[in-house]
């Protein structure tokens, strides 16, 4: 099949929409050529964990969603002494108890005085528990004698009730978290309460979007054979969503020496392209990445829409993927290769698949697999229509993307979903 027949094919398939199955035909030799698509994420994903993980230390305001690059252990004993675990009364021995101090014992105060037997002192919650005392009484399980300066229990009292003991949740130097684990706002919180000020973390890739085309304009309509670029607000905010500092997105137009000037300059970890990585009169990246003496690793996958995608690695180790220029290929890219990649570079597992049946037949590309925009409706997903290359408006109101197989699929098949970064719940 010629690269025209490939495009005609893709653009009917859009037109069509769903479909029933087509029956597969034998392979294109562009098959040989392509990587398949399964095999292509894994390569993404083993080139980022084949960059040795940096470390740094940051501030707590600046670790979320980050992941520790060593073992969250303990700086003290947590609690670090006894405390009150409730607001009530510090009681010493068997009731009732003398009040010895009306005032109490407040959290953040210093080492109360211990207590007698028979004692009793008013207690907040978080304070320091007295010497010798044996129990906390909560206050509404208390009564009192303010004339005869008793307290009277009104439920029976155990040794160390309400009473939180020194090193309770952990004693100093234990392990808290393994080194991998995702820096969340509940660890956030475990780590200031251990003693920490920082944690060590691998810090986000950082990234550099380049988008070429002298037909994008940045702003307003369409017009005189130009058009709106889609792909420069889209790009940054998705490599976020996988976990990538983006540093800059730029429009670079058409110019092959600009082009490869920024690439060679670029102070990213990673550097992404739109357009160009197919071999049209301006599709300058690859020329670009053989001079610059650049490693291919995937060069096009047996995908649609998206398979002139491509991965290299640069001679100083830095990585490229070069994502096709349409808006849903593009897409098609991001999901295939950057975010395999960039969960890689961040020290990110890569996320388990999982399966959904389809309700109804979906076309299949004869020698390729097929990303499909799809919606969950309970316990099957729905294919949408709008999934042409150059389209957004299906993958805009989908929850995920549906993997079609060569050949297609029958209502009822189970299909391997990838979910969508801002997809509001798990269907896993």
């Amino acid at each position: 099949m010629t690269g025209q027949q490939d495009r005609d094919l893709d653009e009917a398939l859009a037109l069509v929409g769903r479909v029933a199955p087509a029956v597969p035909q034998p392979a294109s030799p562009e098959k040989h050529r392509a990587a398949p698509w399964a095999e292509a994420r894994a390569r993404a994903a083993k080139a980022g964990r084949a960059v040795p993980a940096p470390a740094r230390r940051v501030p707590l305001d600046q670790a979320l969603g980050l992941i520790l690059v060593a073992p969250l252990t303990a700086l003290t004993d947590l609690p670090s002494f006894d405390t009150s675990a409730m607001d009530g009364w510090a009681v010493a021995g068997p009731g009732p108890w003398r009040i010895i101090d009306a005032g109490g014992i407040l959290a953040g105060h210093a080492a109360p005085d211990r207590l007698d037997d028979g004692d009793a002192v008013r207690i907040a919650t978080g304070a320091r528990i007295p010497p010798d005392a044996t129990a906390v009484v909560r206050t509404e399980h208390a009564r009192t004698d303010e004339r005869a300066q008793q307290l009277y229990a009104q439920r029976d009292v155990v040794t160390g009730q309400d009473i939180r003991p020194r090193g309770q949740e952990c004693r100093t130097g234990d392990q808290l978290l393994p080194t991998g684990g995702l820096v969340t706002p509940a660890v956030l919180g475990l780590a200031a309460a251990a003693g920490y000020d920082e944690l060590p973390v691998i810090p986000r890739p950082r990234v550099e979007v380049l988008v070429l085309g002298d037909e994008l304009l940045p702003a307003g309509l369409p017009h005189s054979g130009l058009i709106r670029d889609a792909l420069g607000p889209m790009i940054g905010p998705w490599l976020g969503s996988f976990g990538a500092e983006v540093l800059v997105t730029r429009w670079l137009g058409d110019d092959a020496d600009v082009l490869r000037k920024a690439i060679a300059g670029s102070a990213a970890d990673l550097v992404i392209t739109t357009g160009g990585t197919a071999a049209g009169p301006v599709d300058h990246v690859h020329p670009i990445l053989g001079k610059l003496g650049a490693e291919l690793l995937v060069d096009s996958v047996a995908v649609r829409p998206g398979h002139p995608m491509l991965l290299a690695r640069l001679a100083d180790g830095r990585h490229l993927v070069g994502l096709p220029g349409n808006p849903l290929a593009a897409v098609s890219g991001l999901l295939t290769l950057a975010e395999p990649l960039v969960r890689g570079l961040s020290g990110r597992a890569v996320a388990e698949p999982y399966a959904m049946p389809v309700c109804e037949a979906v076309h299949g590309h004869p020698y390729d697999v097929r990303l499909v925009p799809v919606v969950h409706r309970t316990d099957e997903v729905v294919p949408l229509h709008f999934h042409g290359p150059a389209m957004l408006r299906g993958i805009a109101a989908a929850d995920g993307l549906a993997v079609v197989p060569s050949g297609g699929a029958q209502a009822g098949q189970l299909l391997e979903i990838i979910d969508l970064p801002w997809a509001e719940e798990c269907f896993t």
